[in-house]
Formats: structure tokens, sequence, C-alpha cells
């Protein structure tokens, strides 16, 4: 399995999302890559793993939980945020279970997306 780069997945499968999330980040100096499903990312996998995962938790086909839970029945490790527009506190623990790094409602705060994304680089989870 291939080893994480330095770049960023955004899966959202709002286009609108997409853009500003990859616009924020890329001022921030990060490389990002952008997919509007979670099968479009999959199919990306065996070309590398991102650094950090941000994914949103309602799309259609397949949603946030189940592509968590098809990377690790494909026994692939990348630090996941969630991205949410309810702030279901049974839907955090079912994420935070599943083993995402952190859970983020949105509208997203940048200082808060910000630091997500550092502690899931740096491999420590957020304070619940």
């Amino acid at each position: 399995m291939a080893e994480p780069s330095s770049w960023i997945a955004i899966v959202d499968d709002d286009p609108s999302v997409l853009r500003a999330l990859a616009r924020l980040l890329r001022a921030r100096s990060f490389h990002v890559k952008t997919y509007q499903s979670a099968h479009e990312f999959l199919a990306v996998l065996p070309d590398g793993l991102p650094e950090c995962l941000i994914v949103d938790w309602q799309m259609p086909k397949m949603n946030g939980l189940e592509l968590l839970r098809e990377l690790t029945r494909a026994r692939v490790s990348v630090p996941t945020i969630i991205i949410s527009a309810h702030g279901d506190p049974d839907a955090h623990q079912r994420y935070t279970s599943a083993g995402a790094s952190a859970f983020l409602v949105k509208p997203l705060q940048a200082s808060e997306l910000l630091a997500a994304i550092n502690q899931a680089r740096c491999g420590s989870k957020p304070p619940a």
C-alpha cells in the first residue's frame, strides 16, 4: 500500500463546499485534491494516500461513515475529519468510534478546521 504524502483530500458532494475548502487550504499553502464522491476518492487510492482526509457525513451512495468503514476494511489508515451540517451527538460518537480524528459542524470555522488538520497530521486526537 502507498505511503501517505503531503496532500489533503476533500470529499463532499457539494461543489461549493469543495471550492471553498480548497481555496481556504490552498491559501494556507496546503496541496489539496477534491472529490465529489466517496467512490471517486476510493478510485485514486492506488495512486497514493493523502496525509489527511476531510469528508462530508451525508453524501449519496456512500456516506462518510461508510467510507471510513470501507477504508478500515481495506486496511487503509488515513487521518479523517468528518464535516457535517448537523451537530448530532450520536453521529459524533459513531464517527470517533470508527476512527475519525475529528467531527466538525458546518459552517466550518477556519481556525477550528486548521487545528483539526494539524492534530490529524500529527497523529493526535482533539479532546472530546
